[in-house]
């Protein structure tokens, strides 16, 4: 495009508020996050009801902070992009309905941004000279993803969890061994003091996909461990038990990620996501891309986690590409990758 495009992006899929004005795709040019993790580590999880209504009190002061160190209005931006799904019903409906009345009010046009796209598109922020084709493993919470980008905005799923996300299984673990909420980086950072082959605890495989990943079963192998040290009066060591079951699950992982690599080709592997920002995952897969002689990418830690920018990223080639939303754009909770 001959001129600059502004994106104002908005971002409410889970426990952060968030907002931001991206500039061409790959220039923050402002990034805000408001985040409620201290309320929700009370709960041990993110309460979905607490999470709408904390949202409501700080959207409005979010984006208005979000222009303000971006040093624009309102008026200045050429389109609003707001998460629309997936993510928790009542958090999405408060940054659509935000995103609608200041489309309307405005007069610019909306951009509906799929949350796993924005992860993936939080890779172009801090690396300018990536672009698709390229493959992507995106690891979050919610989401194991493996994806192939073929171009902006057009994707295509390789491999997927069949169970438990590899986030959901770091939380459950984390509770089960005393670590608490949230999990991710509580093993993270226990793991680093404990022995990553103390514990043989399995490797998740689907036998009908390679690509596919199943960590249900290493979830359910430590519970039973810890349950047999319980029983037999065997005292746990924690910093062993993170590191083990983190070992089991970035094994796969890389190893899968590798796999589709040989099978599609590709010579670029990205992370995304918010367990993208595990120090062991980042580490193993950048030697297993050096290894292999593949070019190796990832988002900082700040941008694996939830946040507007990525929105912003991903809003800016939707809407290059010609994708708008009308008023009556609603939340998908439940909203798959590629679909609109």
């Amino acid at each position: 495009m001959d001129k600059d495009i502004y994106i104002l992006a908005i971002e409410s899929s889970c426990d952060e508020t968030a907002a931001a004005v991206v500039k061409n795709g790959r220039e923050v040019l402002s990034n805000v996050i408001y985040s409620q993790i201290d309320i929700h580590t009370l709960f041990g999880g993110v309460v979905p009801e607490i999470a709408s209504r904390k949202h409501i009190e700080k959207i409005n002061p979010v984006i208005s902070r979000a222009l303000s160190d971006s040093g624009m209005t309102l008026s200045e931006m050429d389109a609003v992009a707001v998460t629309y799904g997936p993510g928790l019903v009542g958090p999405l409906l408060v940054g659509v309905a935000e995103a609608k009345a200041l489309a309307y009010a405005a007069g610019k046009p909306l951009v509906p941004v799929h949350h796993i796209e924005g992860h993936i598109c939080a890779n172009y922020v801090e690396n300018k000279d990536l672009e698709p084709p390229f493959l992507c493993m995106v690891v979050s919470g919610g989401h194991t993803h493996l994806v192939m980008v073929n171009d902006y905005a057009d994707y295509t799923i390789l491999g997927r969890t069949r169970d438990d996300a590899a986030g959901e299984a770091f939380d459950k673990v984390a509770r089960a061994i005393g670590l608490g909420y949230p999990g991710g980086p509580k093993i993270d950072k226990a793991a680093r003091e404990g022995d990553p082959r103390a514990i043989e605890f399995p490797r998740g495989h689907v036998r009908e996909s390679d690509l596919d990943f199943s960590f249900s079963g290493v979830k359910s192998a430590v519970l039973n461990y810890l349950n047999d040290c319980h029983m037999k009066g065997i005292e746990v060591n924690t910093t062993d038990v993170a590191a083990s079951f983190q070992a089991s699950i970035v094994e796969v992982i890389v190893e899968h990620t590798m796999l589709a690599a040989r099978e599609t080709g590709a010579r670029k592997i990205a992370l995304a996501g918010g367990v993208a920002s595990n120090t062991a995952l980042r580490t193993a897969m950048e030697e297993a891309c050096a290894h292999h002689g593949y070019s190796f990418y990832k988002p900082s830690p700040l941008l694996c986690t939830d946040n507007a920018a990525m929105i912003g990223a991903a809003g800016y080639y939707d809407f290059i590409n010609g994708i708008r939303a009308g008023l009556d754009l609603n939340a998908v909770p439940n909203l798959k990758l590629g679909e609109r």
